[in-house]
């Protein structure tokens, strides 16, 4: 069984263990990243060929989802307007569901260790 750790995880995202300011949030991605993995794959526990995915993925929503920010992650540019400087950004709400918004390109690597629930 892996279990994701919290100063690698700072590490990775080049935050100073010592800071303890984002903890509450990066306890929560890699809580949250890791019920992902086990209940996409139908699995109890973690496996050791899935930590290194693990840790991609909480960087990922970390950085891209907008975990711990009020306003989200902030929709994509849809329009520019120069006169009078206007920008209209899409929507900040969830259009899919979290799980597949995390699971991205991921799929691939956690299909080796899905298993078929019955």
């Amino acid at each position: 069984m892996v279990t994701l750790e919290l100063e690698a995880l700072k590490s990775l995202l080049g935050l100073a263990v010592s800071d303890t300011s984002q903890d509450a949030i990066l306890t929560f991605v890699l809580d949250d990243v890791q019920e992902v993995i086990l209940n996409y794959c139908n699995l109890d526990e973690l496996p050791n060929g899935l930590k290194n995915t693990a840790y991609r993925m909480a960087m990922d929503l970390y950085r891209n989802e907008g975990v711990g920010d009020a306003d989200g992650a902030g929709g994509n540019v849809t329009s520019i307007k120069e006169g009078d400087t206007q920008v209209n950004f899409g929507s900040t709400k969830y259009e899919a569901t979290f799980a597949a918004s995390l699971l991205k390109n991921y799929i691939p690597q956690l299909n080796q260790y899905r298993r078929l629930r019955w």
